[in-house]
């Protein structure tokens, strides 16, 4: 039984639950000649909520740890010479894995037996083609001490998935009829059902956090990874980016982060005065007909894809700038620089920064801007010595989505800056970014043990720690700033 049969299964439990539990509660109330202290319906909901969620809960543990355990006990009875033979574990553990679901796929099919697949063996079948007509494919043939390990993980699954099909219904079941039976007129049963949803929110506000936990830590555990086989200080201090998966890497953050912070510049040098002085407009100066027209229009740019701005900065943008700006300004030769992915990505943040900040902008209670012209104060004046200032915790953060936005973008930069890691000063030179690289080094066939590869993780945990200081300093401004208002 698979795990969605699983869950409908559970729910069909629950629902039955419900109606029993509904039940129940009217007879007994009918019984004894009380009222019940809640509706009927909250003691449906508490059996049904008793017979599905630690059915749920005990499921999901039970997905989340087996293949864990499964992989853990069959890579241990691997040799280190077939570990040796194919470079490394995890490897060796992807093959497994791709042949026991290929064997399953070709038992379903009726092509081979339990019986037969217990005399199977590398040696004497073509496993490698058996495996190719159920859509399985592999890179080389398949080792005896392979096969026999998927032989064995798949043996383990389906007694592993059949004691979690029985454990589940047992546990549904049980605190189902716990529940059931505990169903009386006196019975809180709207507590009950109200402790449950509580439960069910709180968990949910601790989605982003966890999850905001979960990327860290696997960044954090592949990055020390990283840093055992290559020099934390080679890769903080030097200047030179040129991996080589062949050895002889040098790995040098620098390039990277200067890329990605003066493309990012340029971005928000175009895109936070236009942006805010849109805002401005919309807000202040704008008609209600003109008003909602260019709002939505302005809008309408966040929701282009990011390749077709790309594309954009490929055909038009990147040869406009080259022509007419810097051949004849003898600044370079190439339609791909930083100028070109910046001005694009500018034009692309500017919805974010205008949007933000006219939303902001508005919020800004109208007795403001009265006291300020009851003083005597021109529009202007007011603008700027009432409602920016007022605003200014609001625009600050559309400022930082935007930063974040701009420093997280890549298929902008690959199609308009190039891929070219370097430092320097010329705007019309072609660069990367930290996000372009990080691509780049987790595409095609990697292998997760080598710093290469490894260097990925890396530079996101640094990009993280940059961007999370840039929050930190933005807050400290907007609250710096917040205490003269309030």
């Amino acid at each position: 039984m698979t795990p969605s049969v699983l869950v409908l299964s559970v729910l069909g439990l629950a629902i039955v639950g419900y109606f029993l539990g509904r039940q129940r509660a009217l007879q007994a109330a009918a019984r004894d000649g009380v009222k019940l202290h809640s509706l009927p319906g909250y003691y449906g909901q508490s059996v049904a909520l008793f017979t599905a969620v630690p059915a749920f809960f005990l499921l999901g543990a039970w997905l989340f740890l087996q293949p864990i355990a499964i992989e853990s006990s069959i890579s241990g009875k691997i040799p280190d010479s077939a570990i040796a033979d194919a470079g490394a574990r995890s490897l060796i553990m992807v093959d497994v894995r791709r042949i026991a679901k290929g064997v399953s796929l070709l038992i379903e099919q009726g092509d081979v037996t339990e019986n037969e697949l217990s005399d199977m063996s590398a040696e004497v079948t073509n496993v490698r083609a058996q495996l190719a007509t159920v859509g399985v494919a592999l890179g080389s043939d398949v080792s005896p001490v392979v096969f026999e390990a998927a032989k064995e993980y798949r043996s383990i699954e389906l007694s592993g998935d059949f004691v979690r099909n029985i454990a589940v219904f047992l546990v549904a079941l049980g605190f189902g009829f716990w529940a059931w039976a505990r169903v009386q007129p006196r019975m809180r049963a709207r507590n009950i059902s109200e402790t449950f949803v509580l439960a069910l929110l709180m968990g949910s506000s601790m989605v982003a956090i966890l999850t905001t936990v979960g990327i860290v830590g696997s960044l954090l555990f592949e990055s020390v990874a990283f840093f055992k086989l290559y020099p934390a200080e080679d890769f903080f201090l030097s200047t030179t980016w040129n991996p080589q998966f062949r050895g002889g890497s040098d790995l040098g953050f620098l390039p990277l982060l200067w890329g990605t912070f003066y493309v990012s510049f340029v971005a928000l040098a175009l895109a936070v005065p236009i942006g805010l002085m849109i805002a401005l407009y919309l807000a202040e100066y704008a008609g209600t007909t003109l008003r909602g027209f260019a709002k939505p229009a302005i809008e309408m740019l966040a929701g282009i894809p990011t390749i077709v701005y790309g594309l954009f900065a490929l055909i038009t943008v990147g040869p406009f700038l080259r022509d007419w700006i810097a051949q004849p300004l003898g600044l370079g030769t190439s339609s791909s620089s930083v100028m070109t992915a910046g001005l694009v990505m500018g034009v692309m943040l500017i919805p974010f920064i205008s949007s933000l900040s006219d939303d902001i902008i508005n919020a800004v209670p109208q007795a403001m801007r009265d006291g300020s012209y009851g003083l005597g104060a021109t529009k202007s004046e007011t603008i700027r010595r009432v409602i920016l200032p007022a605003a200014l915790p609001g625009i600050v953060g559309a400022f930082l989505l935007a930063a974040s936005r701009a420093i997280g973008e890549t298929m902008i930069v690959v199609m308009g800056a190039g891929a070219a890691a370097q430092l320097g000063l010329n705007p019309f030179e072609a660069m990367t970014t930290v996000t372009v690289k990080i691509v780049s080094q987790l595409t095609g066939d990697t292998e997760f043990a080598s710093p290469e590869t490894l260097v990925a993780f890396a530079l996101g945990l640094t990009l993280f720690v940059f961007t999370l200081c840039l929050n930190i300093l933005a807050l400290y401004i907007v609250r710096k700033y917040r205490e003269q208002y309030e």
